[in-house]
């Protein structure tokens, strides 16, 4: 057992102070209160990755190839502007300031903020859950429902209906979104729905027959979609193995993100206590990523056309409140480059395909006249440059490749500039129809989403998030090499009432409760219960001191359980 620290750092780090993570770790404050409702339907819209510049070049777009003087967006909806940071987290040195996706959603569905990666739990080395508006309002008896373009256990939707330590879980979501009551569940991410063993290894099982079991109709194509009663109650559309792909690469297959919205509107608002709807255009932000203006255009005009339809539903329903933001930009877009004061907006309509389509196409190029012939066919472009030519052969040095060789080669054509391929820190707009426009109006920040559509539905966020917190714990827990879960001892213990102290006599971590107490020999690993040989196996990595689940459970007196696919405590 012995950790190759002196036993005083030892017990400085084990039993003393606590480590980084928690002591950087803050606990937000809880949501407000419920209020007197004053719109009986919520309505979310979310533009994943959509900053001020790429509804900027959406509106020059519209403007000259639609003839149309402004977006719908600019109907007199805009209301103001929110900040997008989150927190330094437990598991990278970023600061918060640059946000995820998964961070920014749990801001803006539960209130809250966290660290980058977080699936509505909060920060710390052990995460407890906090519920979303969706939650909330199942609460009320309304309907609920989840649309997106991306896959639908990504980030964004994953937010309103799960709650994982690390985003990257999206089978653990997918299976949570199974018990999560949701109503209407429409994107890609079909793969996620067959699930994976613990090693990473495909099974047989599918939990699709699951979701049929409990009532969803099914649909994977526009065919489907269209053959589901308005009346089917619960619904779940797969429409692709993981995004569904852009407005360029569509066929008539594959349904639009307003043909979804619509879908969805039919199913929910046959409930007559009201229900929520979150709406996610997901892939501005993938187009934003790869640095392809032309898709990211195309994706953003579906995201207004998606804003006119819910404003259309909501000024017939006169009921509901419509709220429209981003959860970061994406790409740090700047429209122009190079000191020239110039944006080539007649060359914006000139792609076919998107980069993703185009991708494989590009890889199977030999020659330079391989490469012409590719993009003349795409974009129409065919005076390409040798340096032009050589940058797509060499790809742009990122993981895109060819196709991010491709992308520069364009943007610079369109004079238009990416600071990279991540996301970046600049506020985002917002929009508001209904009630909820004077609560979101102005200066705010990405949690007042949340408490301002709790409060325009009178959801009560802190009840909900009460009763999850009452049923589960996200501790930090590694796993030995022979399959055993372990446990920070401190930090879990101070989770659950335990108190912990130091005897510098005998060089022992001592955890007691009430009448029970567990004594840790830190220089053999030895555990004692009220003082006598236990056969529980304690481990010292790293100067912190691991214990597994049915340590905590003789310290309680309780039945906690692992649920290892979740990663997560269940306080039975």
């Amino acid at each position: 057992m012995g950790s190759g620290l002196s036993i005083s750092l030892l017990a400085l780090s084990v039993a003393g102070v606590a480590s980084a993570a928690e002591t950087t770790a803050t606990t937000p404050g809880a949501p407000t209160a419920p209020a007197a409702a004053q719109s009986k339907n919520l309505i979310v819209l979310i533009g994943d990755g959509m900053g001020p510049a790429e509804v900027t070049a959406a509106r020059y777009y519209s403007k000259k190839f639609l003839n149309k003087d402004r977006l719908e967006l600019d109907g007199g909806y805009y209301v103001g502007k929110a900040t997008t940071y989150s927190q330094a987290g437990p598991y990278t040195s970023e600061s918060g300031a640059v946000t995820d996706s998964a961070a920014a959603g749990t801001a803006f569905s539960t209130g809250n903020k966290t660290y980058n990666n977080a699936i509505s739990v909060s920060n710390g080395d052990v995460a407890k859950p906090f519920a979303s508006v969706v939650e909330a309002a199942m609460k009320q008896g309304k309907a609920t429902g989840l649309v997106t373009t991306d896959s639908i256990v990504g980030a964004t939707p994953a937010v309103w209906a799960s709650h994982v330590r690390q985003r990257s879980n999206q089978n653990a979501i997918a299976s949570q979104y199974l018990t999560s009551g949701v109503n209407v569940l429409f994107g890609g991410g079909k793969v996620n729905f067959v699930t994976k063993d613990d090693k990473g290894k495909r099974t047989d099982k599918n939990i699709i027959p699951d979701f049929e079991a409990k009532g969803y109709k099914t649909a994977y194509d526009k065919n489907g979609l269209d053959a589901i009663p308005a009346t089917a109650g619960n619904a779940l559309g797969l429409f692709a193995l993981n995004e569904i792909p852009y407005v360029l690469d569509r066929d008539a297959s594959t349904p639009s993100l307003p043909q979804l919205t619509q879908k969805a509107l039919d199913l929910l608002s046959q409930n007559k206590n009201g229900f929520v709807l979150m709406v996610e255009q997901g892939r501005i932000d993938h187009a934003g990523h790869a640095n392809d203006l032309p898709s990211n255009i195309q994706e953003m005009l579906e995201l207004d056309a998606t804003f006119k339809t819910l404003v259309d539903f909501a000024k017939k329903d006169g009921n509901t409140s419509v709220v429209v933001t981003a959860d970061h930009e994406t790409g740090g877009l700047s429209l122009g480059i190079n000191n020239v004061y110039e944006l080539n907006v007649d060359l914006f309509n000139k792609q076919k395909h998107s980069y993703e389509y185009l991708d494989a196409i590009l890889k199977t190029a030999q020659t330079a006249d391989d490469v012409r012939k590719i993009v003349a066919d795409n974009i129409g472009f065919t005076d390409l440059s040798d340096e032009e030519i050589a940058l797509i052969l060499k790809g742009d040095g990122s993981s895109y490749g060819r196709a991010g060789g491709y992308n520069a080669v364009v943007s610079k054509r369109l004079a238009v500039g990416w600071t990279g391929h991540g996301h970046t820190g600049v506020d985002v707009g917002v929009w508001a129809y209904g009630p909820i426009a004077s609560l979101v109006k102005g200066d705010v920040d990405n949690t007042d989403i949340a408490k301002s559509g709790a409060k325009v539905i009178g959801a009560d966020l802190a009840a909900a998030t009460k009763e999850l917190q009452d049923k589960y714990l996200y501790p930090l827990f590694k796993v030995t090499r022979d399959n055993k879960t372990l446990f920070t001892a401190k930090s879990l213990a101070e989770a659950l009432d335990i108190k912990v102290t130091w005897d510098e006599a005998t060089k022992s971590v001592v955890l007691a409760k009430d009448s029970q107490k567990l004594t840790v020999l830190v220089e053999t690993g030895a555990v004692t219960e009220n003082g006598a040989a236990s056969t529980i196996a304690a481990n010292v990595d790293n100067g912190k001191l691991y214990l597994p689940l049915e340590a905590f459970n003789k310290l309680t007196g309780k039945s906690f359980t692992w649920d290892s696919v979740n990663e997560r405590i269940v306080k039975n």
